[in-house]
């Protein structure tokens, strides 16, 4: 007896269709491979892409390899991460495999995103004993979104906590709550080691190279398809630069072929028709560049010849331009003020000090990176700067300040909306491992700050792993007081988990400022008097300025001391009477600290050679002035 047709399934029946006659047009570069190298954070992407290089015939017999090869930014590798998704090539079997490593921290999202658009598969590397993480989940969804194959690489089985069976069920189950699809869930997995350059079938085995795995790549991986019948489209992923040739478009090519000299069209946002001339074109061997005359479907390419290029533009030809979909990412949700240094000490440090070279320099971020955005602020002189993450921001200061340039930036605030008149806030899915002795502190520190416990797992081993609902805000410069809570033994990651209802306002600091009253050196003397009243951040000789914080207050409140004040001398003299000071030892604060500190009527100046907290208002008048008008304000509201 026959039943009604369900329209889900004719609609997926048509679907399937369509796309398998659109497939039947497409033709494929099998001499290609395109895979992205996907993982969280510390779970050894680039040291496999080291090993793949040793072991691909890249480099001649006894080439001495630094390691973290593709890790080439001074930042990455004092950090030991990655920041920036970058290109390489090896060759196997006659096949090119393009290799994009890419970010594991969630601030850097949009490298993700961007260098996926490159790629017709991905790799992801999960450690055996950690398992899936939350930045594991971020860059596994993202591929998934964007329907690219995936390749399992269980990795690090010589821990001797290593747990690859359990890990393997936790991918399976992080799959199926991301949705993916059942050709995608049946995907094929190896074992490595990736320091040593080896892999396996299965934990037992015992592996002498990587050959399994480059192998699955060739099988696993699909070669780019084109349309034999669409013109040249080229979608510029990432961009660079060269002294000698100017602006570089890196991307990869999806229909059509290109030679050098060629007369080529750029497709900007605006559908504004840029013409250019292919000066240069180069393609990736091993880690560095070579010239090539032409490139087919499916090559990722470095093209030089146009200067006013965006990631997200699309370079076609010019009879026949058609643009390609533009790279998205997901929308920003910290900003940060960054504006020129005003204080008494400004110049006498950097090169780069007027507003119109940080402008600039801002403005050129946006160009590289398509998480950020920047806006001019209300007061005209200083500008907002939007990205994913405090992270993300601190590595622009960090990356500002090598390069010569003075500013004073604000403390990190996270970007609120309104949905049918209700303010909403971001918020973190936090998961959190500690030993079950710092449980307790943990919860409180996070329920403070509007946390809510959704799960918790004690693994009968002395620690346990909990998962937060926590807004975003909260999480800002929580990390360091959870190392110190911690003993430095807890793990600490979130991930966005989207927009949800403001849940109230929480101090930010529970201590005040101290702040200089005026402009000198600090004297030794002054600062010994100074100590029992905080936490102080100079040492004796240090420029000091009005308006300057030169220390944590032990209350809640501002004081203003003198730091610059000295012994008054007498003709009396005592035995002990000028037994010199002892100060307790400063620790510097590093950058991010810095940030996480301040609170909003506060600033960070950087120069190249400092770090120096001040109040946005440095007269002592001024802010005193501006204190009695926030208060008679509030007695007439009332």
């Amino acid at each position: 007896m026959g039943g009604a047709i369900c329209p889900r399934r004719v609609f997926i029946f048509i679907k399937k269709r369509l796309e398998k006659l659109a497939m039947a047009n497409k033709e494929q570069n099998s001499g290609i491979r395109n895979v992205a190298i996907i993982a969280h954070v510390d779970h050894g992407k680039t040291t496999l892409v080291d090993a793949m290089f040793r072991q691909s015939g890249m480099f001649r017999e006894g080439a001495v390899l630094q390691d973290r090869l593709m890790d080439n930014l001074e930042l990455e590798r004092e950090r030991g991460i990655t920041i920036a998704a970058k290109n390489c090539s090896v060759k196997y079997k006659d096949i090119k495999i393009n290799i994009i490593d890419t970010p594991g921290h969630a601030d850097f999202g949009g490298e993700v995103e961007r260098a996926l658009t490159m790629a017709d598969g991905a790799l992801l590397l999960v450690d055996a004993s950690e398992g899936p993480l939350p930045q594991t989940r971020f860059v596994l969804q993202k591929t998934l979104q964007a329907g690219l194959p995936v390749l399992v690489v269980i990795n690090k089985i010589d821990r001797k906590d290593a747990r690859p069976d359990e890990v393997l069920d936790e991918i399976y189950d992080l799959f199926i709550d991301l949705d993916a699809k059942d050709e995608q869930l049946d995907f094929p997995y190896l074992y490595a080691i990736g320091r040593d350059g080896v892999a396996m079938e299965s934990p037992e085995d015992r592996g002498e190279d990587l050959r399994l795995l480059f192998d699955a790549i060739l099988e696993k991986v699909p070669p780019p398809s084109y349309d034999p019948d669409e013109p040249f489209q080229m979608l510029v992923a990432d961009l660079s630069y060269s002294d000698y040739v100017g602006r570089l478009a890196v991307g990869r090519v999806f229909n059509g072929r290109v030679k050098q000299r060629q007369e080529l069209v750029c497709l900007s946002e605006n559908d504004k028709h840029i013409p250019l001339k292919v000066t240069k074109l180069q393609s990736y061997e091993g880690n560095s560049l070579a010239e090539i005359s032409g490139a087919e479907p499916g090559d990722i390419v470095v093209l030089a010849g146009i200067e006013n290029v965006t990631i997200g533009d699309t370079i076609c030809t010019l009879d026949a331009p058609k643009a390609l979909p533009r790279v998205r990412v997901d929308e920003p949700t910290v900003s940060m003020r960054f504006g020129p240094n005003t204080s008494p000490l400004a110049g006498k440090e950097g090169k780069l000090v007027q507003s119109s070279k940080i402008e600039e320099r801002l403005f050129k971020e946006t160009l590289l990176n398509v998480g950020i955005q920047v806006e001019l602020a209300e007061d005209r002189e200083s500008y907002i700067v939007k990205g994913r993450g405090e992270f993300q921001m601190a590595i622009l200061v960090e990356t500002m300040r090598r390069e010569g340039f003075e500013l004073t930036v604000g403390r990190p605030q996270v970007i609120l909306r309104k949905k049918e008149g209700v303010l909403m806030e971001p918020i973190e899915h936090l998961f959190i491992d500690c030993s079950e002795e710092f449980m307790g502190v943990v919860t409180e520190k996070i329920s403070m700050r509007k946390g809510k416990m959704t799960n918790m797992v004690n693994k009968g081993t002395g620690r346990v792993r909990m998962e937060f609902s926590t807004p975003s805000r909260g999480l800002i410069g929580y990390r360091d007081e959870f190392l110190t809570d911690t003993k430095g033994t807890g793990i600490m990651n979130s991930i966005l988990e989207g927009y949800g209802e403001y849940r109230g306002d929480f101090p930010s600091r529970f201590s005040g400022s101290i702040v200089s009253d005026r402009a000198g050196s600090a004297v030794a003397y002054a600062l010994f008097n100074l100590e029992p009243r905080g936490r102080l951040f100079l040492v004796p000789n240090d420029p000091v300025y009005e308006g300057m914080i030169v220390g944590e207050h032990n209350r809640e409140n501002d004081i203003t001391v003198n730091p610059c004040k000295e012994k008054k001398l007498t003709n009396i003299r005592a035995s002990g009477k000028d037994d010199a000071v002892t100060l307790t030892p400063v620790k510097k604060m590093t950058l991010e600290q810095a940030l996480h500190f301040i609170k909003e009527d506060e600033l960070v100046e950087v120069t190249p050679k400092s770090l120096r907290l001040r109040k946005v208002v440095l007269s002592g008048q001024a802010r005193y002035q501006m204190r009695n008008a926030k208060a008679k304000a509030l007695n007439k509201e009332q």
